[in-house]
């Protein structure tokens, strides 16, 4: 049989419970998490650019627990059930040096959620400076990850010097 793709982006999700499909996305500091339930054979994927905002208290979380929230409804419409899901979570590279680290925090947001919710996380991968590609099969939890290597293992600047003799002042 063929395989089906949907491609997700930043703010995006999908579920489905056909055995062809695989749902994509690409990853930087944003954070995919993909949530299944094995008896069901139904899952999903959400993107997640910014988990949260300020000092990533509680009130502060609403951008990423709403975006956790809608996939594990959609997951629920579908036939999951929510003490049945299963995770695993993908992203938080830091690809600007120089700025804050909002990949750290949206991985680390997302294990809170999963661990204050029940949803044992089978396994994750976070961090670094390279992008990351994702494939998921949410009928099965099966997961690909394949990490760029055409980046640098340095992060990237957020700003670069002038080259000498022009009048363009950066601050």
């Amino acid at each position: 049989m063929k395989e089906t793709r949907m491609h997700i982006t930043q703010g995006q999700h999908a579920a489905s419970c056909d055995p062809d499909v695989v749902i994509t996305t690409l990853l930087g500091s944003c954070v995919a998490c993909c949530l299944w339930d094995p008896d069901a054979k139904v899952g999903g994927m959400n993107h997640m650019l910014l988990t949260v905002r300020g000092d990533a208290s509680l009130s502060d979380n609403l951008i990423g627990i709403n975006a956790m929230e809608v996939l594990i409804n959609e997951l629920i419409k579908a036939g999951a059930r929510r003490e049945s899901l299963r995770g695993k979570a993908f992203g938080g590279a830091r690809m600007v040096n120089g700025l804050s680290d909002i990949g750290e925090a949206n991985a680390q947001f997302t294990l809170d959620f999963l661990a204050r919710e029940g949803i044992t996380c089978d396994g994750h991968s976070f961090g670094g400076t390279n992008a990351r590609n994702i494939r998921f099969w949410p009928a099965t939890g099966r997961v690909l990850q394949r990490i760029s290597t055409d980046i640098i293992d340095e992060p990237r600047t957020s700003v670069q010097t002038p080259p000498k003799g022009n009048d363009l002042e950066l601050f």
